[in-house]
């Protein structure tokens, strides 16, 4: 079984994948999510999670380029450095008392809030740049079966739209992506 490190940089090259595989005129494409283009899929993980860190943990990330010039260095910037903080074993199992979530190692914070959303959000940046949207069904599945019992606070976070109706026999891809309220 891997680590939060390993999994992190699994789902993460895979995001910086399709990050680097966007055309440079598609940055300005709508994305699922409402409101958004392309290049707010990379905007909200480069600054929510930094501000995580700040608030959370005291870790401050190095600064990168700006999204808006270079969403592509954006990325890399900010997936190097959490790859850098969960490789450092003194910074990954250093406990923190985190908002909303209590006391648990940088690691397990980050495997739980941040690794997640990079996964997901990995499908909104594909499906916005005409990319392979397939993503990993054993992840996929493992995610599903963690958020179905927490299916109403999850929808009182404000962070996931109305569930969409889906076929019963839907592959657990898309039953996960009409969960969080995406419309795959």
């Amino acid at each position: 079984m891997s680590g939060p490190a390993d999994e992190h940089q699994r789902i993460a090259g895979a995001f910086t994948a399709t990050v680097e595989g966007v055309a440079p005129d598609a940055w300005d494409r709508p994305a699922p999510v409402e409101g958004w283009v392309a290049r707010d899929v990379v905007r909200h993980l480069v600054e929510w999670f930094p501000a995580f860190l700040s608030g959370g943990a005291g870790i401050t990330l190095p600064a990168g380029p700006s999204v808006d010039d270079d969403p592509v260095g954006a990325w890399r910037n900010q997936t190097d450095a959490v790859q850098a903080l969960l490789d450092d074993p003194e910074t990954a199992d250093r406990v923190h008392d985190l908002p909303h979530i209590g006391r648990m190692s940088l690691a397990q914070a980050t495997d739980m809030i941040y690794t997640g959303d990079v996964f997901l959000h990995r499908w909104d940046l594909a499906r916005a740049t005409g990319q392979d949207e397939t993503l990993d069904p054993d992840k996929c599945a493992a995610m599903l079966e963690g958020m179905l019992p927490m299916d109403e606070i999850l929808r009182q976070s404000g962070q996931y739209g109305p569930r969409v109706d889906v076929p019963d026999d839907a592959d657990v891809q898309t039953k996960l992506l009409a969960f969080i309220g995406r419309t795959p």
